[in-house]
């Protein structure tokens, strides 16, 4: 059985500077639980707005052996009362990939000063990035990984103004790149471009291949909808189509539930009309 933790400082624990992201490791390897867990969760490791999670991943990489049982690993486990996400900010990873030979599942929260580096990796399963804007030098990470295992992958695209640097011919790329022949869960989520992003991933070749798509979190209206009504027939190795928090119309949302699939629409949102201006928001950006 999968035993987890989540490891954070509270703020008068790290209000002074005594606690931080420099000693989160050695008080986590003293702790009387930490031999007996598979699956590791990494909060608050102070004033995260500004020192950066490093020191974490470096003394992972410094101490691989005492880690070498950990197969879940989440750095940036937090949410929005105790740090924003485009405030988070990250480290490399580059040396991490080697150091965990065994690691399973790998999500990352927040984008600021992340970097992935070299991605190789044999066993690696699951890999998911949020955050509020997703850098170019990361999808470039991604569209160059080595990972023959990974079945699920999701990436938060986010806002331009919290990182996000590309566009929709970014993701097509991506898409065409990148070669993960065990993919079977696709999640590319919180976008306010979700309509075109839907069109861009409907075109994929990994169509073919995934049971989930995930296209959730974004602004998905009855625009995307009308694409995946379309689409989604021509693929029955589809089961799951997962698009909470959206802009679809009640008689769209009507339309997608009655396919022969699991649906996931739930946090059904109304755009904001301002001056004249249709507004619609992704779920995590800020």
């Amino acid at each position: 059985m999968n035993k987890s933790k989540t490891f954070s400082y509270e703020y008068d624990e790290y209000e002074d500077g005594t606690k931080g992201a420099h000693t989160l490791i050695d008080d986590l390897l003293a702790d009387p639980d930490f031999s007996g867990l598979t699956e590791l969760s990494i909060g608050n490791w102070g004033d995260c707005w500004e020192e950066s999670c490093q020191p974490i991943i470096d003394g992972i990489i410094s101490h691989a052996k005492e880690f070498s049982h950990i197969r879940s690993l989440f750095i940036g486990d937090m949410d929005f009362e105790e740090c924003e996400v485009s405030w988070i900010i990250q480290g490399n990873y580059g040396g991490l990939w080697a150091a965990l030979p065994e690691l399973t599942e790998l999500t990352i929260k927040g984008s600021t000063d992340l970097e992935l580096g070299a991605v190789s990796h044999e066993k690696l399963e699951s890999l998911t990035i949020i955050c509020g804007g997703l850098p170019n030098s990361v999808i470039e990470s991604v569209k160059n990984a080595r990972l023959p295992g990974l079945k699920k992958l999701i990436l938060y695209i986010g806002s331009d103004s919290y990182g996000f640097e590309g566009d929709c011919e970014t993701i097509r790329s991506l898409l065409d790149t990148m070669d993960f022949p065990k993919l079977e869960y696709l999640g590319i989520v919180d976008s306010e471009m979700q309509d075109e992003m839907t069109e861009t991933v409907l075109g994929s070749r990994y169509m073919d291949q995934i049971h989930t798509l995930d296209l959730s979190c974004g602004t998905l209206s009855d625009k995307g909808g009308a694409l995946l009504l379309e689409a989604l027939p021509a693929h029955p190795n589809i089961q799951k189509l997962d698009a909470h928090y959206h802009y679809l119309s009640t008689g769209m949302m009507q339309r997608l539930a009655a396919l022969p699939i699991e649906t996931e629409l739930s946090e059904q949102n109304k755009p904001d009309n301002y001056r004249g201006e249709v507004w619609m928001n992704a779920m995590l950006t800020e």
